[in-house]
């Protein structure tokens, strides 16, 4: 057969069309060199594209902001692939309202001088040193940040001139002294009501439910049963933590590396200071000049103890005799430790200079350093042993897993029988009740992955912790879909029988306020004067309706309002002005409606940009 294969490959026909494939590939190089492309952008803006290499750069940027705002919690929030979408959507629309922006400058004539681009530079804080202008800071920035100085400028160019356009249409909004006052005034009014609540609990009892409102429910509702993507996983776990657990050390172990690394387990000397100290202050001349002169009255005879509690300026050790505590060589300063450790105990320094002030330092006893005694710290070298020998242990066996799990790809098993561990199995679990093990970012994505719930393979190794890893593949695996009916019937039946006791609540309190508007009579309500907007010890639905309702006019306004286990009834009889608004609280509110009617009006301009133009969103094919 290969003879024939051989033999056809040197007809007219097969060079021909072999000569046809050559061309073929000859034209689509020549034509990459040629500039073509065939990248599809991610929007283009009245004919100018967006590139999504672009996009990229930009959605990259926001993700480091991001990431240093949120620390932590971004690292849960980026493993959800739908809002790390949304976040590169957001930077999208952001990239082409600049575009529309930049657009709209460049036909109105906007431009910056280069005089003005200049001027800014200078001016940049980041780019000065003690308030001054700093040419190498100014180079060292754009190198860092990968830019040559004439690209910076052009980029500075398009930001100012957006910047222009933008100011002029926003940043001519201003705020009435009258609606701030206004607004200050709704939020520090207070309402008088009386209200009565109709709990629905009492008519659960007498209601009951048919198979067929269940289904018809069910039916109506079906949005309402997703099921999330539900997966159970075989998983081998390595835990250095674990492994020290069966680690057995002897006695002869442990003598032998003390014996070996005594230096290890030599007790400090130790000396217990005390000093007389003259703080820098403003006059440093005569700080020094006091320290000195308490110096000569202990070289006269005087008490170190008694000067110290009368010219010591550290007033806590001055109370002490100038004691202060046991210390370690390298624990203090530089001056003062050599100066302690040079003494003989009783002896006290001549005058020492720290960052602290001047001190005169003395020696009021030393301990001496000792080799710390085998049965002391024996607990200590065991566990350090234990340690040692479970990560050696460690890294051998996640060694061992590494290369079963990627030679057998597809079971566990022979990890498990090569390391002499049990494939352990997690319950059934969603993105969103993960175990423990399994909750951090990255091996949840890994769970979720095509790889080990399409493909069926083993993960990689995943580390949970330092010396802490797990190799994971799918046991079971449930797409998202509708529940079935059996399963949400008990909640069904429980649903809709709230909602009928709610019902019979509603219409209890629609002839509760009946007869309110009727009588005028609220002998049974419970009353409350004053009620402020953000009043936490009544139920929040009958706030938000106290304040939505009409003030009274000649008599009580009355009014219901569904609660999650009833209905509330509502006479509001009286509508309380703001006692007082503090200045500071006006200049606040100035400035926030100021943002959000700058906020409103650039959102307008980019609207108004976009519906005059053309934004297209590409999708490769």
């Amino acid at each position: 057969m290969l003879e024939k294969i051989r033999e056809g490959s040197q007809g007219v026909i097969a060079k021909s069309i072999l000569i046809l494939v050559i061309l073929s590939f000859a034209f689509t190089g020549v034509s990459s060199y040629l500039g073509s492309s065939t990248e599809v952008a991610a929007a283009t803006v009245n004919g100018e594209e967006i590139s999504n290499s672009a996009l990229e750069q930009a959605y990259q940027n926001e993700r480091g902001r991001l990431e240093q705002q949120l620390g932590d919690m971004f690292a849960t929030l980026s493993a959800d692939d739908n809002y790390m979408q949304s976040v590169k959507q957001s930077v999208l629309e952001r990239l082409v309202a600049e575009k529309l922006l930049d657009q709209n400058a460049a036909e109105l004539g906007l431009r910056v001088s280069d005089e003005q681009i200049k001027a800014a530079i200078l001016s940049e804080p980041a780019f000065q040193t003690d308030g001054v202008f700093d040419n190498d800071r100014y180079q060292a920035i754009l190198r860092q940040l990968g830019y040559q100085a004439n690209t910076f400028r052009d980029m500075m160019r398009t930001d100012m001139t957006r910047r222009q356009l933008v100011a002029t249409l926003v940043g001519s909004e201003f705020v009435l002294p009258g609606e701030a006052q206004y607004v200050a005034d709704l939020q520090g009014q207070t309402r008088d009501i009386d209200y009565k609540i109709i709990d629905a609990t009492p008519f659960l009892a007498e209601i009951s439910v048919t198979d067929e409102q269940i289904q018809t429910y069910y039916n109506a509702n079906l949005a309402q049963f997703v099921r999330p993507e539900v997966v159970s996983l075989d998983y081998i776990e390595l835990d250095a933590n674990e492994l020290a657990k069966d680690v057995k050390v002897s006695d002869a172990d442990a003598q032998a590396y003390y014996d070996e690394h005594k230096a290890n387990y030599t007790q400090a000397e130790k000396r217990l200071a005390a000093h007389i100290l003259v703080q820098l202050g403003d006059d440093e001349d005569a700080a020094k000049a006091k320290a000195e002169s308490i110096y000569t009255q202990l070289q006269d005879g005087a008490d170190f103890a008694e000067l110290a509690k009368t010219e010591s300026e550290d007033t806590f050790s001055g109370e002490q005799g100038g004691q202060l505590d046991w210390f370690e060589a390298g624990v203090m300063e530089p001056e003062f430790d050599t100066a302690l450790f040079a003494l003989n105990k009783g002896e006290y320094s001549n005058v020492v200079k720290t960052n602290f002030g001047y001190h005169i330092i003395k020696a009021l006893d030393i301990q001496a350093g000792a080799q710390a005694p085998f049965a002391d710290v024996k607990d200590k070298i065991v566990a350090q042993l234990q340690d040692k020998q479970a990560v050696d242990k460690f890294y051998e066996q996640q060694q061992i897993l590494a290369d079963t799990s990627y030679e057998v790809p597809d079971t566990l098993a022979e990890a498990a029988k090569d390391l002499d561990v049990e494939v352990k199995t997690t319950p059934e679990f969603t993105r969103t009740n993960a175990p423990e093990l399994f909750s951090k970012p990255d091996i949840l994505k890994e769970a979720f992955s095509s790889n080990v719930l399409l493909d069926g393979m083993n993960s990689d190794v995943l580390e949970v912790a330092p010396n802490h890893v797990v190799v994971i593949r799918a046991n079971s695996h449930k797409a998202a879909g509708t529940m079935e009916l059996a399963d949400v019937r008990n909640a069904i039946a429980n649903r809709l029988k709230q909602e009928q006791a709610n019902e019979a609540a509603r219409k209890q309190a629609q002839e509760a306020m009946t007869e309110v508007e009727a009588s005028g009579v609220t002998a049974d309500y419970i009353a409350k004067a004053k009620l402020a907007r953000f009043d936490q010890e009544i139920d929040g639905a009958i706030v938000n309706k106290a304040f939505a309702m009409a003030q009274p006019a000649g008599k009580a306004s009355v009014d219901t309002v569904a609660l999650a286990n009833g209905y509330a009834v509502i006479v509001l009889k009286q509508v309380n002005a703001a006692d007082g608004v503090d200045a500071g609280l006006l200049d606040a509110l100035k400035q926030r409606l100021s943002s959000q009617y700058s906020e409103n009006d650039y959102r307008a301009v980019i609207a108004s940009l976009k519906a005059k133009g053309e934004v297209l969103y590409p999708v490769a094919e």
